[in-house]
């Protein structure tokens, strides 16, 4: 029987774009990918094609009612999901970029953070974003832009060219220029959005020299963010519902819907986010406070730990040290020894993300000797990701009153058996490692389906099908303190 009550949902991730369709059970009927290109004009920048996107998303689109056999009138509603941090400038009339994507691994803003930090706004920019001074969100690369090109800045003053998340250059240019507008979970993750009164703080603003007019509208999760064709891949114009940064959106999806549900989205980078309630928390450990989703002007918060290269140091293993063949040999090298041999891999690649924070760090492989043979070095690039993420849930475990006996984990990586099992005897956690694939798509969609009326309540989502592998950890107490005791020893070694 053929399925005639589809979403398409746009996932804009670091590096690929997905077009697919789900039903309004939460089930994938079909997708297509187009990646991207990667650009590294010097070390530490990293910059994406904005045009290149938006011709993939089209594409993408195309190619997905080409090759399946759902008809156009079968869909109800746009989705879109997308990486966060990631900024575009581009013209407000055509919306053609002007520059390329600013990518959130980019690390350029720095020397502005620093000038920041040294200006004393440490404290006013945690009060009102939730967030800490660091390169890894848009506002100091902002700054950066307009100061080093004065025509953009020019544009930008005069109106001309807007500032953007992906999500908001993406509506902008589907409803061809109709709508400008981001939702709170992309938004807030600009350094320049105050949390509490969810709106855009002048005092940020000023800090960063960035013209209001320049940046979008804000509305809820599951707004009506206006209509689009797909630039006449569709025959008729369909409703845009459901628009969260990606992160947010797997924890939506994963029904991590009540105060100290937490999960793991395994990505490029690596986000950790634990829902705390209806009222915003403050870490003094190494976390952020996040905006987990808004849904009809209501905000529900969480802590989140970033982690910046986690499925990217299985890339770098694959692309630039050519020890792996593809991403899931890793798997399969990593459980052809016993163990790491002593070898740890800091993946400090462009700095250490939570709960460190410490930009200046660079990445290490440390305990080498002449026995460590490749397999070695990818099983401690994976561990290195379950190391990772056990500093982050010992901070979440120090700040809060929430004791969580499992978390969810979803991305890529999830389906890595290795990993997740080495996760779980890390963190002592039972790990539910979805099964449901793309996660982040679906919980754009579930917004989506409560903005259209499709589902009355959180409850109706609660109740649709979910299947998830549950590892439990195997691995003897003190052996997991032990490995985890060298592997702070490594850590302290690229942070010194």
């Amino acid at each position: 029987m053929k399925e005639t009550n589809l979403f398409l949902a746009i996932d804009q991730s670091t590096s690929a774009t997905k077009a697919l369709l789900f039903n309004f059970q939460g089930e994938l009927i079909d997708q297509a990918s187009l990646p991207h290109r990667q650009i590294y004009p010097q070390p530490g920048w990293v910059e994406h094609d904005a045009e290149e996107i938006y011709r993939n998303v089209i594409a993408a689109a195309a190619q997905l009612m080409a090759k399946s056999t759902v008809l156009p009138e079968h869909l109800r509603f746009v989705s879109i999901t997308n990486q966060r941090e990631t900024f575009v400038v581009f013209e407000r009339n055509s919306g053609k970029p002007i520059h390329h994507a600013i990518v959130w691994q980019c690390t350029r803003g720095e020397p502005i953070c620093r000038k920041w930090a040294e200006a004393g706004y440490e404290n006013l920019v945690q009060q009102q974003t939730g967030l800490r001074i660091d390169s890894y969100f848009p506002a100091s690369k902002m700054q950066w832009l307009l100061e080093n090109n004065p025509e953009i800045q020019r544009k930008v003053q005069q109106e001309q060219a807007l500032l953007g998340t992906i999500d908001a250059y993406l509506i902008h240019r589907l409803t061809r220029g109709r709508v400008y507008a981001s939702d709170h979970t992309n938004a807030s993750r600009t350094l320049l959005y105050d949390i509490h009164k969810l709106d855009w703080s002048d005092d940020l603003l000023k800090m960063a020299a960035i013209p209001r007019h320049a940046l979008p509208e804000v509305r809820s999760c599951d707004a009506y963010y206006g209509e689009t064709d797909f630039d006449g891949v569709l025959p008729s114009p369909l409703p845009i519902y459901g628009v969260m940064g990606d992160s947010q959106a797997a924890l939506f999806a994963q029904r991590c819907y009540q105060p100290g549900s937490a999960k793991i989205t395994f990505g490029t980078g690596s986000s950790i986010l634990v829902n705390t309630g209806s009222e915003p928390l403050v870490s003094k450990q190494g976390l952020v406070t996040a905006l987990a989703w808004v849904l009809d002007g209501t905000p529900t918060y969480a802590f989140e730990g970033i982690l910046n290269f986690t499925g990217a140091t299985i890339q770098w293993l694959r692309d630039q040290l050519g020890v792996l063949g593809s991403a899931a040999e890793s798997e399969t090298l990593a459980a052809s020894v016993p163990d790491n041999a002593g070898v740890y891999l800091v993946p400090a690649f462009v700095g250490l993300g939570a709960p460190y924070w410490s930009p200046e760090a660079r990445g290490a492989i440390v305990g080498l000797t002449p026995s460590a043979t490749r397999a070695h070095v990818v099983r401690a690039g994976l561990e290195a990701i379950a190391y990772l993420i056990n500093d982050v849930l010992s901070a979440v475990r120090s700040t809060t009153p929430f004791r969580f006996a499992g978390v969810h984990a979803d991305g890529g990586a999830a389906r890595n058996a290795f990993l997740m099992q080495f996760v779980s005897d890390i963190t002592r956690l039972d790990v539910q490692a979805a099964l449901t694939p793309e996660l982040s798509a679906l919980g754009a969609g579930f917004a989506g389906m409560l903005g259209m009326g499709i589902v009355k309540d959180l409850n109706d989502l609660q109740a649709l099908p979910f299947t998830a592998t549950v590892y439990h950890p195997c691995m003897p107490a003190e052996t997991a303190a032990q490995l985890n005791q060298e592997w702070q020893r490594a850590v302290k070694k690229v942070l010194s």
